[in-house]
């Protein structure tokens, strides 16, 4: 899933929640989501995610006062005042969704680790057997969305482990909580209006209305603005219910994937092999050439024929240039609107291909490698800024500027410029005077 920006500026801002609130991931309209965990995963890798800056601080209201006062608003933008009161009846500010929004973790696990989890056997085991439940159903919603069916139960997996673990706090006080006094109150608020939208129009009553702590719902994990523009009712019987109608979750999750850029009939990616000597800067977010352009490059590992060389594709090195090393296109862009984090999108790419025995990574990962925590990462951002290459604000999290730092201080190294950030890297930066 996903947040995005407005028009939904996506959930994931690497607020992984505390271990006794542990988030679900979310579904986001196509603009730039961050990240958020999976419900029955630990979260991807954090220094792949983005994190927004917080909003100003909200005015000091007591819940009451900014309740009335957004119960004007909402009336405003037309929600009746029967919706809203009997929504907001009884509703009190949950301290716990205030833990979980402030609350970032020290210790990240390694994208391989991530992987072991979301490529469990029990997890393709099950999703091996749904797609031969829903088998109907997946004609129907490929034929419509022209989205592969494995791709839509690989997201189901990871999302709610296939409808199990969907969140059960209510969305309207966990989104009021966050509109009154979160990190980010007018995203909170644009998404409560939507969840009062929601009610308004009947799909689904207060007291079904239940998420995760920052509002993530359903089967698929929809935020309230997603769940507005793309969820479906795909079982006729009138109502969007992406909660306990498995029709409705999977095609609501493939118009979002549909409306995100996929592309029928392509793969997400494939894994390759680099040749000696290859510039390691290649591998950037930015950097897209088509196949036919890696190939003159010298990978190896590319479909055979000429079919895919028009597509256009980056370089992507998750555990930097040691380990595996994967071209990917523009369904696994698709993917990433789902989740902005490239461990996740990896993760729904290869289980997709694992419920038909493919799937296997055949490079090592770097598994001796301890990934930096959050202080080290936040250190490692500091001394770059220090030495005069440019990462940005030292947020702990390593993003396009980060990683542009890192690779400017490799190549000042003579290193191979892949723009990860380890161990070895912020000991290096520690020893330079």
């Amino acid at each position: 899933m996903l947040y995005t920006f407005v028009p939904v500026l996506l959930l994931r801002t690497l607020i992984a929640g505390s271990a006794l609130s542990i988030m679900v991931a979310c579904a986001a309209e196509p603009v730039a989501p961050s990240a958020q965990a999976s419900a029955s995963l630990p979260p991807p890798s954090t220094v792949e995610l983005t994190v927004l800056p917080s909003e100003a601080e909200p005015e000091q209201l007591s819940f009451a006062e900014w309740r009335n006062r957004f119960r004007s608003q909402a009336l405003n933008a037309g929600i009746s005042a029967q919706v809203f009161d009997r929504a907001f009846a009884g509703v009190t500010p949950d301290p716990s969704i205030i833990i979980a929004d402030r609350s970032q973790p020290e210790f990240t696990r390694p994208v391989w680790q991530y992987l072991d989890g979301a490529l469990s056997k029990q997890r393709v085991d099950r999703g091996r057997r749904l797609l031969e439940q829903h088998q109907a159903t997946l004609n129907d919603i490929e034929a419509r969305y022209a989205v592969d069916r494995n791709t839509l139960v690989a997201i189901w997996g990871l999302e709610s482990s296939y409808g199990q673990i969907m969140g059960d706090k209510g969305v309207i006080r966990s989104l009021a909580t966050l509109a009154h006094e979160g990190r980010r109150p007018g995203f909170a608020k644009s998404q409560l209006l939507a969840a009062l939208e929601i009610l308004q129009h009947g799909d689904v009553s207060a007291e079904q209305l239940r998420g995760s702590w920052a509002g993530a719902m359903g089967q698929t994990q929809f935020i309230p603005t997603t769940y507005n523009t793309h969820a479906v009712d795909f079982d006729g019987d009138g109502r969007r219910d992406i909660w306990s109608s498995t029709a409705d979750a999977l095609a609501s999750a493939a118009h979002y994937l549909q409306a995100s850029g996929w592309k029928a009939g392509q793969p997400w990616g494939f894994e390759v092999t680099l040749p000696d000597g290859f510039d390691y800067a290649q591998a950037d977010n930015a950097i897209r050439k088509p196949v036919s352009e890696w190939r003159q490059l010298g990978l190896t590992g590319l479909p055979a024929g000429t079919s895919m060389d028009a597509a256009s594709a980056t370089l992507l090195l998750p555990a930097g240039y040691r380990g595996p090393a994967f071209l990917v296109l523009d369904n696994f862009r698709a993917i990433l609107r789902y989740n902005n984090s490239s461990s996740y999108a990896l993760a729904i790419g290869l289980l997709s291909e694992r419920f038909d025995g493919a799937g296997r990574v055949r490079a090592s990962w770097p598994q001796g490698e301890q990934p930096l925590s959050r202080s080290e990462r936040l250190e490692l951002q500091e001394r770059l800024s220090n030495r005069g290459f440019d990462p940005g604000t030292a947020d702990g999290i390593i993003g396009a500027n980060t990683r542009s730092a890192i690779r400017g201080f490799q190549q000042q190294l003579g290193w191979p410029a892949d723009g990860h950030p380890t161990q070895e890297l912020l000991g290096r930066l520690r020893a330079e005077p």
